[in-house]
């Protein structure tokens, strides 16, 4: 340990963190008939859509299967739309086999289609499939693009603009580049919304000690689960056009909007319809996954970034650093061009896909205000509507006692209170402590993945055990220390 790079030391990542490995001991123990108070672990810590229960789309793992194995062309069991895409992607490999490498940037027809995509997403704004880089998951583009952003020392130092609360993918990757943490906090008062009147008090600040160069937004959010509007986003993109901040736009949950009253608008689109001296200036950085969605397909690791207006040598920088790690898993490559090409209404594909697709999709819906009910009803816990991804981010009460009890264990309260709940129900949430929040604010976030008759069972544990706790510590403990006679004196002196 003493000659490790302390930059890795300063890494923390909470959604893997000290709350889940006490989980797997806890899973262990009851593997090995060490009896609990529960009959399992719920592992709501994380959004893994498929650990969870849901159920793959179909047509992707058709398209990935035929693409892993090519004999199956042949097979009367898989649709001809699978075929013919397997058989494109194919053409594209190398030895037309998926188990070649493929080009640093990605397979040539995948990101390809990705741009019309995008294009067809943000209704005919241009996308360049020379600007789209293949990645592995979206952590992968966005460490690449830290990478080549962070500069300079001391007061030169790239500072790093990022949302409190925040995924804390961006606080270990500032951490591991030494960068320069910028906080600006999201308003939870007004349902997560960001200020731009805050990001200019952040910049403000952090310009006296670092040289902020990089404007990073979740949109929609995690763990806070807030759409941003269209006025709002082009707030930022204006205030990140005076200052020449670069930006990075977080979008992996774009297909995760669940309110009536809320639509996702990309970054890139509302940048264009800004106008050209907009469009053609701000650097952006947007970043798309396999992972969530209504997909879900973690495990692939695939992900894509489409990149505005870089510098042509600096995007030479960045093909460089990716050639270093080869290229992207080809396979979750394919995933990614099947989320981007799905099955069109005359192909044979179509009502199988459009089916599973809107089934995950009004699941989720439902899950998120049936989540956002059940936590408000509870005493001492406030949660906002969750608008889109797939958490829930609730504040709650936690007695002064129970703040002391974790300062005397050298804990974040909320820290105390999710072992507590871990060890009496065998949940497993995230501290809010470990994406960041206001001083004197507490939270857990929980994904809303479960099925919903487990949900309903994990909200009801979830509303005892805080009624239990809020017992626990509101009660003040009885004062078995003899206090001295100064003390006793002073005590009795303040009025009744």
């Amino acid at each position: 340990m003493a000659t490790l790079n302390p930059q890795v030391k300063a890494v923390e990542y909470a959604v893997r963190g000290p709350i889940v490995l006490k989980a797997a001991d806890i899973e262990r123990m009851l593997q090995q008939g060490v009896k609990q108070p529960f009959s399992e672990v719920i592992k709501a810590n994380i959004g893994d859509a498929h650990a969870m229960g849901q159920q793959p789309i179909t047509f992707l793992r058709q398209v990935v299967a035929l693409c892993c194995f090519p004999e199956l062309l042949d097979s009367p069991v898989f649709p001809d739309d699978a075929k013919q895409r397997a058989q494109r992607i194919l053409q594209d490999c190398g030895g037309q086999s998926l188990g070649s490498y493929s080009a640093s940037q990605g397979v040539q027809c995948i990101r390809q289609d990705i741009a019309d995509y995008i294009s067809r997403r943000d209704q005919g704004v241009p996308s360049d499939w020379n600007n789209i880089y293949l990645t592995t998951g979206a952590s992968d583009g966005i460490m690449s693009i830290l990478k080549l952003l962070v500069s300079g020392h001391g007061s030169s130092r790239t500072g790093v603009m990022i949302p409190i609360p925040q995924y804390p993918l961006y606080s270990a990757a500032i951490s591991e580049l030494e960068a320069v943490q910028v906080n600006y906090y999201l308003d939870e008062a007004n349902c997560w919304a960001l200020d731009v009147e805050e990001l200019q008090r952040a910049y403000l600040e952090a310009k006296q000690h670092c040289q902020p160069r990089v404007l990073c937004i979740i949109n929609p959010g995690n763990p806070t689960g807030q759409v941003q509007s269209r006025k709002c986003i082009e707030e930022v993109l204006h205030f990140a056009y005076e200052e020449n901040l670069f930006v990075m736009a977080d979008e992996v949950y774009q297909d995760n909007v669940y309110s009536s009253d809320c639509e996702f608008h990309s970054f890139k689109k509302i940048l264009y319809e800004m106008g050209p001296e907009y469009f053609n200036n701000v650097e952006l950085a947007s970043f798309h996954s396999t992972s969530k969605g209504y997909t879900g397909e973690c495990g692939f690791r695939g992900g894509y970034m489409e990149i505005l207006n870089m510098d042509s040598q600096v995007n030479s920088q960045l093909v460089k650093l990716l050639s270093v790690r080869l290229c992207p898993p080809v396979s979750g490559q394919a995933a990614m061009d099947v989320i981007v090409n799905p099955p069109e209404e005359h192909e044979p594909s179509y009502s199988q896909f459009n089916k599973e697709k809107s089934s995950v999709l009004d699941s989720l819906a439902h899950k998120a205000r049936l989540t956002e009910q059940i936590l408000n009803s509870v005493p001492g816990m406030k949660c906002n509507p969750v608008q889109g991804a797939m958490y829930a981010f609730p504040q709650i009460f936690i007695p002064p006692r129970a703040i002391q009890e974790a300062q005397a264990l050298s804990v974040a309260p909320d820290m105390l209170y999710c072992l507590k709940l871990l060890e009496e129900t065998g949940i497993c949430v995230v501290p809010g402590s470990g994406f960041g929040q206001r001083e004197g604010t507490y939270h857990f976030r929980m994904t809303i993945l479960p099925d919903p008759e487990k949900l309903k069972v994990l909200l009801e544990k979830v509303r005892e055990f805080h009624l239990r706790f809020l017992e626990e510590y509101s009660h003040p403990e009885p004062q078995l220390n003899i206090c001295t006679e100064t003390e006793h004196r002073e005590t009795s002196k303040q009025p009744n």
